[in-house]
């Protein structure tokens, strides 16, 4: 929408730069330039969904423009043909449309110096002129598609940080629970000592084979496992809502007014869930701490919804910015748990709204 409106600027700006220039005087305007403006800034509006075919375009339509001269208040051809191409060259990774399009706007400048009949053949000032204009668009537009794709490698980079992690606390939970299932065995190989002998033998066999699993789990666990990360703490369901509220305090002791309405009831929200809804919470809650100031209140609540769990956090102080990369692997959380998460400006300042299915 942002990028949609930027494109009808021109639509707005090029009458009343034409209205300028039929005063009489240096920028005055033929009809032929007239219609060249009007037709650029309409095929401009259309370069968010083709820009090849704009950049086009927007060459040829420029060709009366350089051998004219036409750079000032009436000649908004040329600029939009220069814009026309950094944009393409910041949002197309393929260097051939690049290339295309380049060649294009090369061709137009070259013709409008050839046709142009006032300027000497190649002087200094074309060669300046044609350096420029091909030359900026494409600078500018190759840093904008760096700096596009370091901000895609490093959410990439987060996503794929979080589904590692994501996996990690998996495998700490199997093995949670399979060492759950080895003590149980064990004790219960004890308990009915003397019983029927095929029921030990069964017991035995599960006892065995659950050590084997968690003993594999654990090598698994040992080879692949960062140095540097510690063991997933269990969120045990009466711990959940006491570790919400530490969140909460230390949000607090920040400065922050926080008002908080959770819904305690924790049916259906296995280890999983209870680690995502914990996790979402603390972020939401650092980032309020990260990149706002305590100057608006800050809510919490936690809802059921739907059949599941609705997080929201509205933050009065917050900013465009807030956010960052904490946000693109809140967001890859909950989508690997078939949840819904968005965050964004609002009503009421920063919104985080998240939604968790629960069994």
């Amino acid at each position: 929408m942002h990028r949609l409106l930027l494109r009808s600027v021109p639509l707005v700006l090029t009458p009343v730069l034409l209205a300028v220039s039929t005063f009489p005087g240096q920028f005055r305007v033929s009809l032929p330039f007239w219609l060249l403006a009007c037709a650029s800034a309409v095929v401009f509006l259309c370069g968010e969904r083709r820009p090849l075919p704009v950049s086009l375009i927007l060459s040829v339509l420029a060709v009366p423009m350089f051998a004219d001269q036409a750079w000032g208040l009436s000649g908004v051809v040329p600029y939009l043909g220069a814009i026309a191409l950094a944009d393409l060259t910041a949002r197309v990774d393929s260097n051939r449309v690049v290339a295309v399009a380049s060649a294009a706007w090369l061709a137009a400048l070259l013709l409008g110096v050839e046709l142009d009949d006032h300027a000497q053949r190649w002087g200094a000032a074309d060669l300046t002129t044609v350096a420029a204009a091909l030359g900026l668009p494409l600078l500018l537009g190759l840093y904008l598609r760096s700096q596009r794709q370091i901000r895609s490698a490093a959410q990439s980079q987060v996503r794929a940080q979080e589904r590692t992690a994501m996996a990690r606390e998996l495998h700490d939970l199997v093995a949670h629970h399979m060492a759950s299932i080895v003590l149980r065995t064990g004790v219960a190989e004890h308990v009915i000592d003397g019983a029927d002998p095929r029921v030990a033998e069964v017991l035995g066999d599960v006892h065995r084979t659950a050590a084997d699993a968690l003993a594999d789990i654990r090598r698994w666990q040992s080879a692949l496992r960062d140095p540097d990360l510690h063991e997933v703490a269990m969120v045990e369901p009466e711990a959940l809502w006491s570790e919400i509220d530490a969140a909460i305090e230390r949000t607090r002791a920040a400065g922050f007014a926080v008002t908080a309405d959770i819904d305690r009831d924790g049916t259906g929200l296995d280890a999983m869930a209870r680690l995502t809804v914990l996790r979402v919470i603390q972020e939401s809650l650092t980032n309020v701490m990260k990149h706002a100031e305590p100057v608006g209140p800050v809510t919490l609540s936690v809802t059921r919804r739907d059949g599941g769990i609705d997080i929201r956090v509205d933050n009065a102080g917050g900013d465009e910015s807030a956010g960052g990369l904490g946000i693109v692997g809140m967001s890859e959380r909950l989508a690997l748990m078939g949840g819904e998460f968005r965050s964004g400006r609002g009503e009421r300042g920063w919104e985080v709204r998240a939604w968790l299915p629960v069994s």
